[in-house]
């Protein structure tokens, strides 16, 4: 089973920035394509971010796209997800996923590991 364990979210102040983490024991590491959703409440979770696992292909939400960068260390079994100039509306629970050799897919039902989720809010 894979585990994936999220950290560093938090409260920031609109404009500010926040480094979230993803990391796994999984030795494999290397063949998962890794992605951020987040899921605000009353809303459906949505794909923020995401990283293939074999070629350099990311994928971005159109609102985040300029703001955030995903980036992975296979070394290190650790998915970062570095988000600057951060807005009220990107307030939301973070979820860490991943798909084994899986492509950069906007739907969640498309990857089968799932985090527990970290709180980033944003305030005006």
């Amino acid at each position: 089973q894979v585990q994936l364990v999220e950290s560093g979210g938090g409260f920031v102040q609109a404009g500010g920035f926040l480094r979230l983490s993803c990391t796994t024991s999984v030795i494999t590491f290397s063949r998962y394509t890794m992605a951020w959703f987040r899921q605000a409440p009353g809303k459906e979770r949505e794909l923020v971010a995401a990283i293939h696992w074999n070629e350099d292909r990311k994928r971005y939400l159109d609102s985040v796209a300029g703001r955030f960068t995903i980036s992975r260390d296979d070394v290190a079994n650790r998915m970062s997800l570095q988000m600057d100039r951060l807005k009220p509306e990107d307030s939301a629970t973070y979820y860490c996923a991943a798909n084994e050799r899986g492509n950069t897919a906007a739907s969640a039902e498309d990857y089968v590991h799932w985090g527990q989720g970290t709180r980033v809010t944003v305030s005006s």
